[in-house]
């Protein structure tokens, strides 16, 4: 900062020229550096996964059209990331004089500060600088927000102090619009805004002045306005008045991902898996299911598809699912962390939260609903990797039919659990379907083998206790069940024969 100019007059001798500063606007700025960042290739918002080919173009279209926006869109779909996205086509360092709190152009201030201290100071006038980040304001739409929060208000305080009359633009207390000026203005939720503060909206979107409190002052803001909404938010907390809908340059529509490999890129770059220096290792499988679960969910007619399932269900799955992963761990010594399926049942209370379920969900309750779609996300992971030929798991489910048995708590240490894995004929073979191999460490070999239990589980080829002990199928447990009712009543036949020839009535 120290080799920057700081004062009016080495401003005019810099690079930052009287012709490149008063005539260039926030929105000009961000197109230029845009088509700087086109011609040079690559990806225009780095981080922003899934959006390469639908979303970004139309901001990009929106933006080389100097429009001010909306994005619409279901909750955790990125769209407020996208929005504080914008300020990498900002400018690194913007100049203004210095004390303004509307961050005035030093050569066309606005502000009557700003125009007294240039009659006072001249080249001398002191500057400062404003990095890109420093020039994005957001707020969170409420419906207590009023338009003092927005466009200002008279401070008596101020003028008391200043001893300024109440007439005066220097008793301003100027509110977050004003303040963004030179910038960025995000409104997130616009709908949840009170039509009347809407309204407020009107002449800043269309003649880029604002008028504080009935006093003839006026305030040609420089600012590029970006709004997010929820659609169902048009009928639901409230709406978008229609005037101003209209003064939006360009409507956008966002989305989930649309294929389960950008879920898990979008997870594992949002999710907090790196745990204090600890060896975390969490298999693809894991990954898969985790991800399942939010497309599961989306599909699930007693979910409300109105409110949406957030991309951050997965991601807080993933990092309760590695938190309990990592307690096991510590209780059992184990070197590495490696979660299993038991993890994810674990993790409930990261999904259910973040379902908002219809009236036929709410009968049965969010964590039944919640169980259901773990085990159908876990059977459309486990028929990624085994279909035909790699299918063939009839010894393993014929060693539960015969009567075996295996239990393996989430708290059981994983050498416990490959133990009594061993014991099941044909299952440790097919462990290398899931990239998982017998040199592997003991914590990933159990997770792959119990992976594939619950793999048949949710196919309902073997059954399983709430106790997590895994038995015959239900088919085969309703034959037993069958013929122990068959020998049970030839049992009491016999009885009552015995009884009658002894005499007995």
């Amino acid at each position: 900062m120290s080799s920057l100019p700081e004062t009016l007059g080495q401003l005019k001798k810099s690079s930052f020229s009287e012709k490149r500063l008063a005539q260039r606007r926030v929105k000009d700025e961000m197109r230029e550096n845009l088509l700087d960042r086109l011609r040079a290739g690559g990806s225009i918002f780095p981080g922003i996964v899934g959006y390469e080919d639908t979303v970004v173009p139309q901001v990009v279209n929106a933006l080389l059209s100097r429009h001010n926006f909306i994005l619409l869109g279901l909750r955790g779909q990125a769209k407020s990331r996208m929005l504080r996205a914008l300020t990498t086509l900002l400018d690194a360092e913007t100049p203004y004089l210095a004390g303004c709190e509307i961050h005035d152009n030093p050569y066309d201030p606005i502000c009557r500060r700003c125009k007294d201290m240039l009659k006072t100071f001249a080249d001398d006038a002191p500057i400062a600088w404003l990095s890109a980040d420093d020039r994005y304001v957001e707020k969170l739409a409420t419906p207590d927000v009023t338009i003092a929060d927005l466009i200002g208000d008279i401070d008596p305080i101020k003028a008391a102090k200043g001893g300024h009359s109440l007439a005066s633009e220097l008793t301003v207390h100027y509110g977050l619009l004003p303040r963004a000026n030179r910038g960025i203005f995000a409104i997130n939720e616009l709908p949840d805004l009170a039509g009347k503060i809407q309204v407020g909206l009107f002449n800043i979107m269309q003649e880029g002045d604002v008028q504080i409190k009935g006093y003839p002052i006026r305030l040609p803001l420089d600012v590029a306005m970006v709004f997010s909404a929820n659609p169902e938010d048009y009928t639901a907390r409230g709406k978008i008045i229609t005037p101003l809908k209209d003064r939006i340059g360009s409507e956008i529509r966002t989305h989930y991902p649309s294929t389960l490999e950008e879920g898990i890129s979008i997870t594992q770059q949002e999710a907090w898996t790196r745990r204090d220096g600890t060896a975390v290792h969490i298999p693809n499988f894991i990954h898969e299911v985790v991800e399942q679960i939010a497309f599961v969910a989306r599909e699930d007619k007693r979910i409300d598809k109105r409110s949406g399932v957030s991309q951050r269900l997965p991601i807080s799955t993933v990092e309760n699912v590695l938190s309990n992963a990592e307690r096991r761990a510590l209780r059992n010594g184990e070197k590495t962390v490696v979660p299993r399926i038991a993890d994810i049942y674990a993790a409930l209370p990261a999904i259910t939260g973040k379902l908002e379920l219809e009236y036929e969900g709410e009968i049965k309750g969010a964590d039944a609903i919640a169980r259901e779609v773990i085990r159908t996300a876990i059977a459309r992971a486990y028929d990624h990797y085994f279909h035909g030929n790699n299918g063939n798991l009839k010894q393993v489910v014929q060693y539960f039919d015969l009567g075996g048995e295996v239990q393996m708590l989430d708290t059981a240490p994983a050498t416990e659990v490959l133990e009594s894995m061993k014991g099941i004929q044909g299952l440790m073979e097919k462990i290398e379907t899931v990239g998982v191999k017998e040199t592997d460490p003991v914590e990933l070999q159990a997770a792959a083998a119990e992976f594939i239990l619950e793999g048949l589980y949710a196919h309902k080829r073997i059954g399983r206790t709430e106790e997590r002990k895994f038995t015959a199928g239900e088919k085969q447990s309703t034959k037993k069940e069958q013929l122990f009712r068959e020998e049970e009543d030839l049992f009491r036949e016999r009885d009552r024969g015995g009884r009658r020839n002894r005499g007995f009535n």
